[in-house]
């Protein structure tokens, strides 16, 4: 499947749709529609679900995404969130020069990389002389003349209050970690969680990205779901925080294709090697995810060590160390972030879903969702018009308990595949003769198998089914 074809497919079924199209549209800013917002939705809480409510270990965590600028400067974002960018002088494409050194390895498998690489933070002169040697080309028209690289910072800007200058300046957060390391204290106090436990969190963030491209792969305003898992740090327990570190590894692999359905073929571990760790990393994985323009990180599980909590502690002068009531003993602990994308893991569960099938009449698309995933998990079908009033009864009877669809235009095999395009995983039809004896025929999405179920049952039913 081409990415194209992929965002035709999902502005066509109300998945996505391009954000303030009637005025042409914001380049990167999409709106979910209807199905994609149950969908971001149903994911949401099922991570909350997995990671919060089904372990004693972590609690969750609300922050305003506006902070003390403080933050962003203690954090290094200010000083050091930024991109190298270059301009092919050809086309005038800008271009991200860290991006197009992966792609060239990614393409070419050569195992060299350029001197002291770290992705974005490589010097940019190391940049430039390794796309000069190897000669590496502007993917839009093939060119080789360059311009300077320089860096560009991330941070979407603004002011509060009634003035705007340099003493009114706030910055819309990059990432939603910082609001857990500064609640830290807080957190321990009121929840009174022990070490190692989690502080769990979803929501908005931004990032003036000059390159964002492949759909909602890479946008400015996004969601992400990150824990900060707080554990005994070296000096306590040695080598226990690259334990925790391999453990969540496998946490967040199962969640992905056990919880929602994710194809395992589709995915894969890669490590970071030593020259490309951040400074204060002591382990860094990220779950790559097979794209349609090729492989891309989808979770980031990173050892951070006891860097943030630090800076922080030495900058605001608060104290953040932990007190282990068992051991008697205070430390600042050490951390792992397990951090993943919500829109990158809604575009990636509609690619695994993603099936075509022959018809007899041509190929037509199923999305084979988890029925704890799908947007809509019941499709009520009279089975012809008139039984409108009684497959009403039905959906009244359902929409209590599940997002229910209720459809009664057109013959039903065509209503069955319309919901079958969207997901649904089972289709109800309401005929005459069954209703009157209290029952309707539901049908299975991915076998077409139909049975009858008693009407006094259908809650039950589909609650077994996972919905």
């Amino acid at each position: 499947m081409e990415m194209k074809d992929l965002v035709s497919f999902a502005v066509a079924k109300g998945f996505v749709y391009q954000g303030s199209e009637i005025y042409g549209g914001l380049a990167n800013a999409w709106d979910y529609g209807p199905n994609g917002a149950l969908l971001k939705e149903n994911l949401k809480n099922l991570w909350i679900k997995h990671f919060v409510q089904k372990r004693s270990d972590m609690v969750l965590l609300d922050a305003a995404i506006l902070m003390n600028p403080q933050t962003w400067v203690t954090s290094g974002h200010v000083g050091g969130f930024s991109d190298p960018l270059m301009d092919c002088k050809s086309c005038k494409q800008r271009l991200r020069a860290d991006k197009l050194v992966e792609e060239y390895v990614e393409a070419t498998g050569d195992a060299e990389m350029p001197a002291e690489w770290a992705g974005e933070s490589t010097p940019a002169a190391n940049l430039t002389a390794y796309i000069a040697k190897k000669g590496i080309k502007c993917p839009n028209c093939g060119g080789t003349d360059f311009s300077d690289i320089k860096k560009f910072n991330l941070m979407f800007k603004t002011f509060q209050g009634v003035t705007e200058d340099s003493t009114a300046t706030v910055y819309l957060r990059p990432e939603t970690a910082q609001g857990i390391f500064v609640n830290f204290s807080n957190v321990v106090r009121t929840s009174r969680k022990k070490v190692p436990f989690g502080i769990a969190q979803v929501g908005k963030a931004f990032r003036n990205e000059i390159t964002p491209k492949n759909f909602i792969f890479r946008t400015r305003e996004f969601e992400q779901m990150e824990i900060e898992f707080f554990c005994e740090p070296e000096s306590i327990a040695p080598g226990k925080h690259l334990e925790w570190h391999e453990a969540w590894k496998t946490v967040c692999w199962n969640f992905l294709t056990k919880t929602v359905g994710l194809k395992e073929d589709l995915m894969r571990f890669r490590n970071h090697g030593p020259d490309e760790l951040s400074f204060y990393s002591a382990a860094t994985t990220d779950i790559e995810f097979y794209f349609p323009f090729g492989w891309g990180e989808l979770w980031g599980i990173a050892d951070r060590t006891d860097y943030d909590l630090s800076a922080h502690m030495k900058e605001s002068k608060a104290d953040l160390a932990y007190f282990d009531p068992f051991t008697n003993q205070k430390y600042v602990p050490f951390v792992i972030e397990p951090s993943l994308g919500l829109n990158r893991l809604m575009l990636v569960t509609l690619i695994s879903a993603y099936d075509e099938v022959d018809s007899g009449e041509g190929k037509r698309v199923v999305l084979r969702f988890k029925p704890e995933v799908a947007p809509v998990k019941v499709a009520v079908l009279p089975l012809v018009k008139k039984l409108s009033e009684e497959a009403k009864k039905v959906y009244d009877l359902l929409s209590d308990h599940f997002v229910c669809e209720y459809d009664d235009a057109g013959a039903i095999g065509k209503r069955y595949y319309r919901m079958d395009e969207i997901g649904v995983p089972f289709s109800i039809c309401v005929d005459s003769e069954n209703f009157e004896a209290g029952q309707v025929t539901v049908r299975d999405r991915d076998t077409g198998l139909q049975e009858t179920v008693k009407m006094d049952d259908l809650v039950e039913y589909f609650r077994k089914k996972g919905c």
